[in-house]
């Protein structure tokens, strides 16, 4: 291995129908996400606040680059999944961020999908209008 190459730790991340392979590189703090920056891939602050959570909650903001591919599902889905690839992989990195990670819940896989679509209905509950005549 050459001096100039870098440990990276690897991660996957899942939320709905979102999937995301999360890397950590030992760097700045800089963030990116399919090949753009993090500002520039989300425009909500609120998803970029859920994307950085499990690098605050262990104080490695500075000192990781997180190089990430995302698919599928919406922005929500995708922010989610990324922090759970960050999770996964900061916990990869250093055994000791696990209590910190799991009290947070940011190891947990969440579990909600989308309910499927049943015959005889119009969405997965949502029934046709009754009408008795």
């Amino acid at each position: 291995m050459a001096k100039s190459e870098k440990i990276a730790y690897c991660g996957t991340g899942r939320r709905k129908s979102s999937i995301a392979r999360v890397r950590l590189v030992e760097g700045s703090g800089k963030i990116t996400i399919n090949g753009k920056d993090i500002d520039e891939f989300f425009g909500l602050e609120t998803l970029k606040v859920i994307v950085r959570q499990p690098l605050t909650v262990t104080n490695t903001t500075d000192k990781y680059d997180v190089i990430c591919s995302v698919q599928g599902g919406g922005f929500t889905g995708q922010a989610g999944a990324i922090r759970h690839g960050i999770a996964r992989a900061l916990n990869e990195a250093n055994s000791e961020f696990r209590p910190a990670l799991k009290s947070n819940g940011f190891l947990t896989r969440d579990p909600r999908m989308k309910e499927r679509k049943k015959y005889g209905l119009k969405k997965a509950r949502k029934a046709p209008q009754f009408s008795k005549r």
